[in-house]
């Protein structure tokens, strides 16, 4: 029985490409150098599966830093502004789109679906001239192959590489991206003939979009595209990969007419009702690659669930025709965990990371053929019986008082306008007041010291003072700078979510659970493994300490508990709304502590709520209900005069908006800058907006400095559809994967912008 993996983690086990990448960008190692990193850890990955006997092994979906990116440059795409003159995309060009250079900004970056993995928006249009401009599949598939082992070659799909693009500036917005399929069918041609001649005899096309709310002319450009490519797949097994969720039924019935495809993926996991399609009807002679082993979680696999299921699948489409896969690629989950030595013994049980779960997939498979690993299957069986009687899953306290929660919307007693003014009577504010979202860099000292504090070879009261001085030093700066609203700089989180995760019940942490976010942006998501309480106070120590060493306003920062949820592994043995009340009753008492201690100003980060957004419409309305409330029981208790301010990052917002109006937030900053102000375009479109905003006015994620003359037009775009007196002025985001160097002129020339309007806004009067 053929077993399949869709992709796997980039990043190493211990984080290799991240450190390799960082080290080339700051011009510490050559490209050289970086190559060599990364051809030794895809041979690792390669080796690695075909040792655990995978038969469809995927090549193509190692990245430099994102496979939408890849694709981008596969069919010479690059925006006008990299002055790219064409020939093979090297380094150079390809970064300078991800992060963007000192002369011209990045690409827009965003949430892929509903994940924490970011991609890189393709700006097209009419005028694109597309050309084969990066031979990366073939080279990959061709240095596995020398290795002696036979890869599948992974490609965006053509049809949802259009459909998650967005039209270039100065390109209409109503510009229909799929008209321009038949001008890039010619280079995937190209590749599937280069592959072919290479050796290649399975390639697997992701359509991830298929899953999603398509119309009629949308499918209608599937049937077109595979038609078109058809000639192209002769002497090829084509899989077409679908992923995240149920794929609807119209959906379903194009993707199984598609011609000249040997195979379809779903995901089984997170797409159940899928199932039922399979069971009324699959394509004679076709392969089902059934993603029954979740690629996006870190739960071992209830092996005798998914045999059960796969056996069901088996009598459907028959017993050669099925491939036994994950639900999606591998990126989304952890790497290893033999590396996670600290991890509690039980705890550990119940967990498969990225190379658990290739050992899951191929112990399904030759189940399915009749050798069944009777000890493999014997273990995961117990460890799932310990994972539901285990007495640390559940706290009877903690469920009683989160069912209680059901019969109260949790609304602050008056209206925000009342609010905003009495806020501003104690908080005395000049209009277009600044801020910062959080955090600032994160020294090489500063981490270091941390580290030494968590192996326990600095002292508490050592640790305590190096914080306080860099509190202070933050503190100093933003004083210096004039910025009227200050952070403390969070010098003592290395994760905003791991941080409040390692102080609630009901978590757990790993050592190496690393997770690519972007680029070589990781990040170590905690894992929820039983109900959730607050057993002291979190941060009024150090918010307290911050106010101390300053006469201006100082936010007490937190994370959300919609966020919390969406940035950690959450536990799959309750819906998770639930979950996500018991961490709001947790925040809620963390806010009122902050409130007593004397911060007025205090900041709850929903960064990722939109993030959650189910993919399909029909099920969304449903999720924001329960997302923007357990947002509201965090803060329905404190006074008027206390600001509560909330953070969106990185997504999609225009189409939310009125469920973000009702969170009732105070202020909301929200990243803006590198979406090209798509934000704004809601407020053109009449939407009212009574309480405070921060559309970012530069983005974070580039090295580049903004200028004042250019922060001084964004704001100025920004009161043509805003009222100076509700409008802040902050980056995007937290500033933390920035360096002093660039952080200080950008939010020098951001006050100075600030200080601009304010004098022009004060004589027009």
């Amino acid at each position: 029985m053929a077993s399949h993996i869709v992709g796997y983690p980039r990043m190493g086990p211990k984080r290799e490409l991240k450190f390799a990448l960082e080290s080339f960008w700051d011009k510490k190692s050559s490209a050289e150098d970086l190559k060599k990193v990364a051809a030794d850890l895809r041979t690792s990955i390669w080796k690695q599966m075909a040792d655990a006997g995978i038969k469809h092994i995927p090549s193509n979906t190692f990245s430099y830093y994102d496979q939408v990116l890849d694709t981008t440059a596969m069919l010479g795409a690059v925006p006008p502004r990299y002055g790219w003159s064409g020939g093979e995309i090297g380094f150079d060009v390809y970064f300078s789109m991800a992060r963007g250079n000192a002369s011209v900004p990045a690409m827009e970056m965003t949430k892929w679906f509903d994940t924490n993995y970011h991609y890189i928006v393709p700006e097209l249009g009419p005028e694109v001239k597309f050309s084969y401009a990066s031979h990366k599949a073939v080279e990959e598939f061709k240095e596995a192959k020398a290795l002696g082992v036979d890869t599948v070659p992974v490609l965006v799909g053509p049809v949802s590489y259009l459909l998650l693009s967005k039209p270039a500036k100065g390109v209409e917005k109503s510009f229909s991206l799929l008209s321009l399929i038949d001008k890039i069918l010619p280079v995937y041609k190209e590749v599937v003939a280069e592959l072919k001649a290479a050796g290649a005899t399975w390639i697997q096309f992701d359509e991830p979009t298929l899953v999603l709310d398509l119309d009629a002319h949308q499918l209608e450009a599937f049937t077109h595209a595979y038609s078109a490519l058809e000639s192209s797949f002769a002497g090829l097994n084509v899989v077409i990969e679908t992923y995240f969720a149920d794929i609807p039924v119209a959906a379903y019935k194009t993707l199984t007419s598609l011609k000249g495809v040997a195979g379809y993926g779903f995901d089984l996991v997170r797409g159940t009702q899928t199932l039922d399609l399979i069971k009324g009807g699959f394509p004679s002679g076709k392969y089902l690659f059934a993603g029954v082993v979740d690629g996006r979680n870190i739960w071992a696999n209830d092996l005798a669930a998914s045999l059960s299921t796969l056996k069901a699948l088996e009598g459907i489409v028959g017993k050669d025709k099925i491939v036994v896969s994950t639900s999606c690629s591998l990126l989304h989950t952890a790497v290893d965990l033999v590396n996670e030595t600290k991890l509690d013994k039980e705890i550990k049980s119940w967990l498969a990371f990225a190379a658990q779960k290739i050992v899951e997939v191929n112990a399904l498979a030759k189940a399915l053929s009749g050798h069944k690993d009777e000890e493999f299957f014997s273990a995961n069986a117990a460890a799932q019986a310990s994972r539901k009687s285990s007495p640390r899953v559940t706290n009877e306290a903690v469920q009683k008082a989160a069912a209680a929660l059901k019969s109260s919307e949790h609304r602050r007693a008056t209206n925000v306008s009342a609010r905003l003014d009495a806020q501003q009577k104690k908080l005395n504010l000049p209009s277009l007041p600044t801020t910062t979202i959080g955090s600032f860099p994160q020294t090489l000292e500063l981490r270091r010291v941390r580290r030494e504090y968590k192996a326990k070879k600095v002292s508490e009261e050592e640790y305590v003072k190096a914080m306080k001085e860099e509190i202070n030093k933050v503190v100093k700066l933003q004083e210096e700078l004039d910025i009227d609203v200050l952070v403390h700089g969070e010098p003592e989180r290395n994760d905003m979510v791991e941080y409040f995760g390692e102080q609630l019940s009901g978590f757990a942490f790993t050592v190496n659970g690393w997770v690519q976010s972007y680029g070589s942006r990781c990040v170590k998501p905690p894992i929820i493994y039983g109900d959730v309480s607050r057993p002291k106070p979190m941060t009024v120590f150090w918010s307290s300490i911050a106010q101390s060493f300053t006469k201006r306003p100082m936010k007490g920062m937190l994370t959300g508990p919609v966020t919390i949820l969406n940035w950690s592994f959450v536990r799959n043995d309750q819906p998770r709304f639930e979950t996500c009340y018991q961490i709001a009753l947790a925040i809620k008492d963390e806010v009122e502590d902050l409130e007593k201690a004397g911060i007025t100003v205090i900041q709850i980060d929903e960064a990722a709520l939109r993030e959650g957004l189910p993919l399909r419409k029909s099920d969304q309305a449903f999720y924001l209900n329960w997302a923007v409330h357990s947002f509201r029981i965090t803060n329905c208790g404190v006074h008027d005069t206390t600001q509560i301010h909330t953070h969106m990052c990185y997504s999609h917002f225009n189409d939310i908006i009125h469920s973000i109006i009702d969170m009732d937030a105070d202020v909301i900053t929200i990243e803006n800058s590198r979406s090209d102000e798509k934000l704004l375009s809601v407020f053109r479109d009449g939407v009212k907006y009574g309480a405070g905003i921060g559309p970012g006015v530069y983005d974070i994620h580039s090295p580049r400095i903004p200028s004042t003359e250019e922060i001084a037009d964004r704001i100025n775009k920004m009161l043509a559809v805003l009222e100076s007196n509700i409008l802040w002025v902050n980056p995007d985001c937290g500033l933390k994967t920035r360096k002093y160097s660039e952080v200080k002129p950008a939010l020098s020339n951001m006050v100075a912008a600030a200080k601009l309007l304010r004098t022009q806004l004060a004589s027009a009067k």
